[in-house]
């Protein structure tokens, strides 16, 4: 790259010429200037508005390099120094590479919808854009003041009418689309998306019926398909928030993550997207990815496959006919049993002769069809009173029980230690004993994971063991493992083991045998009987793609008069959100959940009902709008893409510039953004919902990488004090006071604690604060130098002045304090010089490349101290040394770096200078030290060539004087050489 005439900075008398905050701050405004009016960060794509003028594709550098953070909100309380560590860190990564030839992307935009934007501007009052806009602003001038090289053509804030019409048009994407398992994709494994076009000329070839059936018919059979859909479903409505939730949204402890308010479970109709469909993808294809694999376990464990068996319990008071969901169900076999039942899931078929009792969900289907089957009876006589929670018959216990369950969240349930339930008076047949069991439902039975029931094997399972102990019920041990007898197990047994008591007079015998073979001899045996088949079950449950709010992406969907949707031609998107007199959602009470949701959208009622033209023949008809909008995990889960062409108004990505940053490349088949740094909080959040929707895009040919992100990288928190008055209640950190090792505010004595730095503990650290009293390279520096990036570091702003007084002894090396002008001389390196510069320079470039900024900067301060201890009594250090310091300072400190490289004589910009090489001589010690032994006692020390011949070791070592002592007199028996580590005489 050229570099332009340099910018200048004052050097009279009245500036001074030593690295103080005043001048740190002059230089950082002077350089940031220049590389905004250069456009030294902009990097060039092989097409489009942001290829270079004149230039063709194939000017382009071949050598390119993708780094991304993960999108930041734009909070309304700024940021603290906690919130750049990340930013820094890719940075000074980006700017390495820059220096090591490549074509860099680097930029930062805004995740602007969402709760956390709306929330804000509800308590403030104001309008979401408004308050919105003004903490971008806010947030964009304290980020610029360390002096991110990001190329800020491509910014983008998801609430731009410009990037939400591609969002708008990707969810039609996925909408219009449908999975088939039998396709082979790209990727080399099965199952793909396909168009709905392409089912919907399938089905007219394969149904003889498919002429014969209306429109409306036909529309409910292709929705079926869709990776997009309605369903009436369970879903966590959370009143305080105004708005459905996704799982992943709820905590632990049944309340929202966003807020604390308690989530409740509701039955709503709400947009759904297909994701399961994509779940052996999702995790096949993390074997393809450098990612944490704490990262990968998480997602793994979210999506949950597991392989095992569907089996059938017969039910008798159901009676024959057509079964529920059954295990053929969705095997494509024609084996339907001619009794019904209830169907489990298991990952532990081998103990089936140990499952002594089932349990439903509460809300499973069955369980009503078994009430009114079984009629208003009462419990019998002899039905244990904690089977029937104190009711007389099983309708009323379960009507009890699942009011009092309705306030918990999945997570809840099934992390609830106390396990509670209710009988259903009835029994079902266990198919391999025949054995009759109980019926229950309890709470920590989900509708989401398997069938929605379980067989219990108390005897082998710790949740079914305390609920056998809560319920009475027998424990039966079907696998041999030390630890007790049937009926006296004082905990479950889950260890892996041999089959015991487990044959019928039907074939089936596991005794002795091992866990794999058990487990396939019984499968076998199940399908044999059509009692049950093998299969594979997930834990992920499809994404919950709705929202009640107002500041979200408008839905691309009308509906007719019918209710029928119909989504919008591309040529009328972007649906724009409304402007609304009143856009907070309806003042709900968060404690009542009988609340049904009502979206802001609904009042923009001129918004809502429409008339329009959607070119399908009918002309133009009334519509009426969704009055959901999108989570706010939609405009995040394909911004990667958007930032290569953020300008193109045709495309919402040029495919030309997607295969060139992130296509696939040789080791690389899955391509992908090269670094993707942000929090492991996202793991099963953003991470997995940007991985569903590229694969979808993939699938239909638009993009060419199947993952989006190929390296990722989690970086640790910024930590510090926090205080708690007398009532536990955290006051202002910066206020306290220490005496004598105890900590004082407003004169009242508080509690010293650590944590996460945030506003909620009131302990947060202004980098404007930082950047004013230091600079921002002297906190780059520190940040950098405070530990690994991966692991969290306290922050201790009297530690900030160490790395200060470091960037003012590099700055001493190259300017002169008196008159400004360079402080070196041109006098040759000495090797020793030469060698320490060699190393630095070989291990700076290894720790840079391996994010390892922390070691680097150690290296950097190693090398300053040795060039000012070497040359404190010389005229100076001499230039070839002092420019390679200059360089390797450039992606850590980057302002300080370029005043110094001009003040050296340079013109322009250092930003593409090439890194600094080492070379392999000099990394070799010119002389090693090895210790010398008389008789295996050490007596001197010998400094010797690494590669000195025997012969030498042992004339250097009986002449070394304090050695010479204890050998005088004395016969040598033999020299006991080992060549690099020692000498040892043999002397008597």
């Amino acid at each position: 790259m050229t570099n332009p005439g340099s910018p200048s900075t004052s050097t009279d008398s009245a500036t001074p010429h030593r690295y103080t905050p005043e001048l740190a701050a002059e230089i950082e405004r002077k350089w940031q200037e220049y590389w905004t009016q250069q456009g030294t960060f902009n990097a060039p794509n092989p097409v489009g508005p942001l290829a270079r003028e004149g230039a063709s594709a194939a000017d382009v550098p071949g050598e390119r390099m993708f780094v991304q953070d993960m999108f930041p909100y734009p909070s309304g309380v700024g940021i603290h120094v906690g919130h750049p560590l990340g930013y820094i860190a890719t940075d000074v990564f980006a700017r390495f590479h820059r220096m090591r030839g490549a074509n860099v992307l680097h930029t930062l935009g805004y995740d602007a919808f969402g709760l956390p934007a709306e929330q804000y501007a509800v308590q403030t009052g104001t309008h979401p854009r408004t308050t919105t806009m003004a903490n971008i602003e806010n947030m964009e001038r304290q980020l610029s003041r360390f002096g991110f090289g990001h190329d800020k053509r491509r910014a983008i804030a998801t609430t731009d009418e410009d990037y939400y019409r591609w969002t708008q048009w990707i969810f039609l994407q996925i909408y219009n689309s449908w999975f088939d398992p039998e396709a082979p994709n790209a990727a080399g494994s099965t199952g793909r998306a396909r168009p709905i076009a392409e089912l919907e000329d399938k089905l007219s070839r394969e149904r003889e019926d498919w002429a014969d059936l209306s429109p409306a018919e036909r529309q409910e059979i292709l929705d079926s398909y869709r990776l997009v859909y309605r369903s009436n479903s369970t879903v966590n409505w959370c009143p305080g928030l105004g708005t459905v939730l996704a799982n992943e949204e709820v905590t632990a402890d049944g309340r929202s993550d966003r807020g604390n308010f308690p989530v409740f479970r509701k039955n709503l109709q709400q947009w759904m997207m297909r994701i399961t469909a994509y779940s052996d993808r999702l995790v096949d294809d993390l074997e393809y990815l450098d990612w944490p694999e704490k990262v990968k376990s998480m997602q793994r464990n979210w999506i949950g496959r597991s392989r095992g068996a569907e089996v059938r319990f017969p039910l008798p008071v159901l009676g024959g006919g057509a079964h529920s969901g059954g295990p053929s169900s969705s095997s494509g076999q024609d084996a339907t049993p001619t009794q019904r039942g209830i169907d489990v899931f298991t990952t532990r078929p081998d103990t089936l002769f140990g499952a002594t009792y089932l349990v439903l969900a509460p809300e499973h289907d069955l369980v009503d069809e078994i009430l009114a089957a079984a009629g208003e009876e009462a419990y019998a006589a002899d039905t244990p009173s904690q089977w029937t929670g104190g009711h007389q018959n099983p309708a009323e216990a379960v009507a009890a029980y699942r009011e009092a369950i309705s306030a918990k969240s999945d997570l809840e349930r099934q992390e609830n230690k106390e396990k509670t339930g209710v009988y259903l008076g009835v029994s079902a047949v266990n198919p391999v004993s025949g054995q009759n069991v109980p019926v229950f439902i309890a709470d920590y039975v989900l509708t989401g994971y398997g069938t929605g029931a379980i067989m219990a094997v108390p005897a082998h399972d710790e949740r079914d063991f305390e609920f056998a102990k809560v319920m009475q019920l027998p424990l039966r041990q079907v696998v041999a493992i030390a630890g007790g007898e049937d009926g006296e197990l004082t905990e479950a047994l889950t260890a892996p083991g041999v089959a015991i008591n487990s044959a019928n007079d039907s074939g089936l015998d596991l005794n002795g045998l091992g866990l794999a073979d058990a487990k396939a001899a019984t499968i076998a045996w199940l399908e044999q009987q059509g009692s049950g088949r093998g299969t594979i079950q997930y834990k992920l449950r499809d994404w919950l793609f709705a929202r009640q709010r107002y500041w979200g992406e408008p839905f691309p969907i009308v509906y007719d008069a019918d209710g029928v949707a119909h989504p919008l031609p591309e040529d009328q998107l972007p649906v724009v959100l409304p402007e609304v007199e009143d856009y907070r959602p309806v003042s709900f009470d968060p404690q009542d959940r009988d609340t049904e949701p009502q979206p802001p959208l609904a009042k923009a009622r001129e918004w809502v009902e429409v008339q329009l033209d959607l070119g399908d023949g009918r002309g133009e008809q009334t519509y009426y709008r969704d009055t959901n909008v999108m989570p706010q995990w939609a405009g995040s889960s394909w911004y990667q893409l958007r930032y290569m062409d953020p300008t193109n108004e045709e495309k919402f990505v040029d495919p030309d510039n997607e295969r060139y940053w992130v296509g696939p490349r040789q080791g690389r088949p899955s391509g992908g953004v090269d670094l993707y740094v942000g929090g492991v909080e996202h793991a099963v959040l953003h991470l997995l919902y940007s991985r569903f929707w590229h694969k979808v895009l993939f699938d239909l040919g638009h993009v060419s990488s199947f993952e989006p992100y190929y390296r990722l990288y989690n970086q640790g928190y910024i930590q510090a004090y926090a205080y708690t008055d007398a009532r536990g209640v955290y006051v202002p950190a910066e206020q306290v006071e220490e005496k004598d090792g105890r900590f004082f505010y407003d004169g009242q004595e508080v509690t010293q604690e650590y944590g996460k730095m945030g506003k909620s503990l009131k302990n947060a650290v202004s980098p404007d604060e930082m950047c004013d009293e230091f600079g921002a390279d002297t906190v780059r520096v520190y940040e950098m130098a405070m530990g690994p990036l991966d692991t969290s570091r306290p922050w201790a702003t009297k530690d900030v002045v160490g790395s200060q007084r470091f960037l003012q002894r590099a700055w001493r090396l190259a300017v002169d304090e008196t008159t400004g002008s360079p402080a070196v001389t041109e006098a040759a390196a000495t090797d020793d010089d030469l060698r320490m510069m060699h190393r630095t320079i070989a291990g700076v470039l290894e720790d840079y490349s391996e994010l390892r900024d922390n070691t680097a900067v150690a290296k950097l301060i190693e090398y300053v101290n040795y060039l000012t201890k070497t040359y404190a009594k010389a005229d100076g250090a001499p230039r070839a040394t002092v420019e390679p310091l200059v360089l390797m300072l450039a992606p850590v400190a980057p302002h300080i770096a370029e005043e110094m490289w001009q003040r050296l004589g340079h013109e322009g910009t250092l930003a593409y200078e090439p890194f600094p090489s080492f070379e392999e001589k000099w990394l070799v010690d010119s002389t090693i030290e090895i210790p010398v032994q008389v008789m295996d006692k050490v007596r001197g020390r010998i400094h010797v060539a690494p590669d000195a011949p025997k012969e030498d070791l042992e004339a250097a070592a009986l002449a070394e004087e304090k050695v010479r002592p204890h050998i005088e007199g004395k016969q040598i028996v033999k020299i006991i050489v080992v060549p690099g580590k020692m000498v040892n005489i043999v002397a008597k």
